[in-house]
């Protein structure tokens, strides 16, 4: 049976309709032998890595939701985009194949430099072939939605039907969708007998951390949600991260504090998409000690940032933090020439 909180923001969200597409509630574990090398904190790990459709992640979680206006417009054509070895992007073009929509995709180039002779074709890159997605190759300007939008222009002038799906899936119906990672959370923990005192992710496009801050003022207020900036872009993350949270709050009729968003920077390396020898550590970690996949872009910056904290002992030893696992797997495989692995 829910709690009162949990419940308050269960009934919050079921006026939103979704698709489906995301097989929900993903699990929350725990990380023994993490939480035993580190010496504590209590640590878990909420696997949004398996959402399922092509490959997972915490995008299609946003997508289950903000698709079904998608579908309900009659659009035809789905158009998004991102660097290459964009996580965000597969997800779309996976969504698109399930729903027999047509794909188009804006691919940045210039924001990475390839670390890698594979990064152009593996991984994610491979994968959006897979699903019969159509790319078309962009600069990156800095503005993240300016290609995507410009792309939907010349579809719709060519007759076409197209939905924009934002970078990140980052709207506020992508935050709203987000907060119901909160409500799973909260039931899991209850189920399992503790309290977590803080929620740790990666935080870029915004719209993740937006949903958890969120939901977790209505149904874990005791609860510190942490974002790892991965961006090497604080200020801006926390100020989208605000801007996205505050609409997605005034949706579902609850109050929003801006001193509950907390981004933490110094954990990104030297640029987005660049990873470092904290996210190299980390990734060795959680595979060698938890058997978990995490990316060098995003879920293994947040984990170095993780691990981070509590070697800084943010934490009291018997306390239980949960990590978000956003997913992004088959982008190590892009990656591999710079792992040493």
């Amino acid at each position: 049976m829910m709690t009162g909180h949990t419940s308050a923001l269960t009934s919050k969200l079921s006026v939103f309709p979704r698709m489906g597409l995301a097989s929900l509630p993903t699990p929350l574990e725990a990380m023994r032998r993490l939480t035993a090398y580190l010496g504590g904190p209590r640590l878990w790990v909420k696997r949004e890595d398996t959402t399922g459709l092509g490959f997972g992640g915490n995008k299609l979680r946003k997508l289950d939701y903000v698709l079904h206006d998608a579908v309900a417009s009659k659009a035809d054509v789905l158009v998004s985009g991102g660097v290459v070895q964009s996580n965000s992007q597969r997800q779309v073009a996976a969504a698109a194949a399930k729903l027999g929509m047509e794909c188009h995709l804006a691919v940045y180039h210039g924001r990475v430099a390839p670390p890698t002779p594979e990064y152009e074709t593996s991984g994610n890159a491979l994968l959006n072939r897979l699903f019969g997605a159509h790319l078309h190759d962009v600069p990156w300007t800095g503005n993240r939605n300016a290609a995507i939008e410009e792309l939907g222009n010349r579809l719709r002038a060519e007759g076409r039907r197209p939905y924009l799906v934002p970078y990140g899936v980052s709207n506020p119906i992508g935050a709203i969708a987000y907060a119901s990672t909160i409500a799973e959370i909260a039931e899991q923990s209850r189920g399992l007998g503790i309290r977590p005192v803080a929620i740790v992710h990666c935080t870029g496009s915004a719209g993740t951390q937006a949903g958890l801050v969120v939901g977790a003022s209505v149904a874990m207020p005791e609860t510190r949600i942490i974002g790892i900036d991965v961006d090497a872009e604080p200020e801006r993350v926390r100020a989208d991260v605000i801007a996205y949270a505050r609409a997605a709050a005034d949706l579902i009729s609850t109050d929003f504090n801006e001193d509950d968003v907390e981004v933490v920077a110094g954990h990104a390396g030297p640029a987005y998409g660049v990873p470092h020898a904290a996210t190299i550590e980390a990734i060795r970690l959680a595979g060698a000690l938890e058997a978990l996949v995490v990316d060098p872009v995003y879920s293994g910056k947040g984990l170095a940032g993780l691990i981070a904290l509590v070697r800084a002992r943010r934490w009291q030893s018997d306390a239980d933090v949960v990590f978000v696992h956003t997913g992004g797997a088959p982008a190590l495989f892009a990656y591999q020439g710079v792992l040493g692995i």
